[in-house]
């Protein structure tokens, strides 16, 4: 059975790639088990824009403190902006991880802003990484920001490492654009090679004993792979950018029906996390039954055949779907 895939002009054993979690990436010998479970590639966890701006606080707070008291303190150091300021640690997990193990390392930046991103995308493609993800996580709270501004703002960070590094480079994308199909067509000429569908943002919680706002996070279910699965099969065949899904994947049949709407790899986080790195065993040896029972001799055969370049209702996953749900839909008792 042929497992392989192509993703970011890469050469993938399987379309099963671990996405970027800390808790599973940051360990170099999670990384050899993902590879040795059979992952086609690893997306390392990410870089936080706020771990760069505070390393540079701190830089800079330790250079001037004190010069009130002695003015030619600062002679001693060059100028700040001479200093090479950055995730040593990060970089060094992304050469420990290449000289690890064969498959290919995805690093990942995460962040809301320009800024140093295209510094670090190319440390980041120094230290050995083959591609690069970013993650851009913004949650606009400004009243006066339109839509077509934040628009901007992503494709300008994409045009701007696009411009600094050679190696591919993939866009983590959030739901929320009043049209995905058109953000995605425009992140596609700006320069992304993939698109990966959809991002999860983490919400805060309440807590009633202590009356504080609370970091939670919720790992996907099943029910959170039907967003990307919709746009991906959309998308397919109408961008040049290769479509990656991550959320909800838990079951070798989940995969599948990526695959099947053109995903060229399919993400997996949550499940490891639940079930562990050997899960990824048990996603592809149920993929591979599959294939099996219905004559599928490659994972290649069946990407795209779902889309709806390819389906014979093409209205299947657009807005027609939805009122078909609708009426499709009888309770078996209703509460009075």
């Amino acid at each position: 059975m042929d497992l392989s895939t192509t993703y970011l002009g890469l050469t993938l054993r399987s379309p099963l790639v671990p996405s970027a979690a800390q808790p599973l990436t940051e360990d170099i010998d999670n990384v050899k088990r993902m590879e040795d479970a059979g992952a086609g590639a690893v997306v390392l966890h990410s870089l936080f824009e706020e771990q760069l701006l505070r390393e540079k606080f701190e830089l800079q707070h330790h250079l001037s403190y004190g010069t009130d008291s002695y003015a030619e303190a600062l002679t001693y150091f060059p100028e700040p902006d001479f200093f090479h300021v950055g995730p040593e640690t990060y970089l060094e997990h992304i050469r420990k991880a290449k000289e690890s193990v064969n498959i290919p390392i995805i690093a990942s930046l995460n962040g809301y802003s320009s800024g140093g991103w295209t510094e670090y995308a190319r440390l980041m493609q120094e230290a050995g990484a083959d591609a690069i993800e970013l993650n851009i996580y913004w949650v606009p709270t400004d009243l006066d920001l339109t839509g077509a501004q934040i628009e901007e703002d992503y494709l300008k960070i994409v045009r701007e490492v696009r411009q600094e590094v050679t190696i591919p480079l993939a866009v983590k994308l959030s739901p929320y654009f009043s049209n995905i199909a058109n953000m995605a067509k425009r992140l596609d000429e700006a320069g992304a090679n993939g698109l990966v569908l959809f991002n999860r943002f983490q919400a805060p919680n309440i807590s009633l004993e202590e009356l504080e706002v609370k970091p939670e996070v919720s790992l996907s279910t099943p029910e959170a792979m039907k967003l990307p699965m919709r746009f991906i099969a959309i998308l397919y065949g109408r961008i040049k950018a290769d479509l990656a899904s991550t959320g909800g994947v838990n079951k070798g049949k989940d995969a599948i029906k990526m695959l099947m709407v053109g995903a060229k790899v399919v993400q997996i986080c949550s499940a490891l996390l639940r079930h562990g790195i050997s899960h990824l065993r048990v996603i592809e040896r149920e993929m591979i039954e599959w294939m099996e029972e219905n004559e599928y001799n490659s994972v290649q055969q069946m990407q795209g055949s779902m889309s709806q370049l390819n389906c014979p209702d093409a209205s299947a996953f657009e807005r027609a779907q939805y009122v078909k749900a609708i009426e499709s839909y009888k309770p078996e008792k209703i509460l009075v």
